[in-house]
């Protein structure tokens, strides 16, 4: 396949995907359908193309690597607008207590329940719960000790919904103090650093 052919399959790939596309996988939809397997070399570079012909300011698109794979996004300084054009309710934020579990899950996993409680100071049961339900933690066997409490991690959706290729790209709080951005938040990124900045507090 051409070097043209294959950016324009890679970017139409991004924009109808709806979730992360990692490079193996677009890899194989090119060898099954009967051309020869592109170098997954050569499809870092049409998403490298790509992320730098769609970062500039009167772009609406971006594109971001989370979750161990790509996926194509949009600037957060037009989610309100989208919201509105939409007519899509801004979704619910996650609560304090959420967002003090996922930092210490985040950063200690695997952890157990009873352990969350003693970093908190409270019971945190309720929390996980909600947690679990919305897929941004899972179970991840038991601990070997007496009463074997269940382990807990984050999950894929996990850094998906926080726009990170995995859980070690959390960022430290001492950079997010120092960081300075002229665009409001996202959503995402607001809650993403309220759990970076919890560490100081609850861990």
């Amino acid at each position: 396949m051409e070097n043209d052919m294959l950016r324009a399959l890679v970017e139409a790939v991004l924009l109808t995907a709806g979730q992360p596309v990692a490079v193996g996988a677009i890899a194989d939809a090119i060898d099954s359908h009967g051309d020869e397997r592109p170098k997954e070399e050569d499809i870092l570079a049409c998403l490298e193309d790509l992320r730098s012909m769609w970062d500039r300011p009167q772009s609406g698109l971006r594109i971001e690597q989370v979750a161990n794979g790509w996926r194509s996004t949009t600037p957060p300084q037009l989610d309100s607008y989208l919201r509105a054009f939409f007519g899509v309710q801004a979704r619910q934020r996650l609560s304090q207590a959420a967002l003090e579990v996922l930092a210490i899950v985040a950063h200690r996993q695997p952890v157990t329940l009873p352990e969350v409680n003693f970093i908190r100071g409270t019971n945190s049961s309720g929390v996980m719960r909600t947690l679990l339900d919305r897929k941004l933690l899972r179970l991840a066997g038991r601990k070997k000790v007496i009463g074997k409490p269940f382990l807990y991690r984050t999950t894929r959706d996990f850094l998906v919904h926080f726009g990170l290729d995995r859980a070690e790209d959390l960022p430290d709080p001492e950079e997010l103090v120092k960081a300075e951005d002229d665009t409001l938040p996202s959503e995402e990124q607001a809650e993403l650093e309220t759990i970076a900045l919890v560490q100081t507090d609850s861990i």
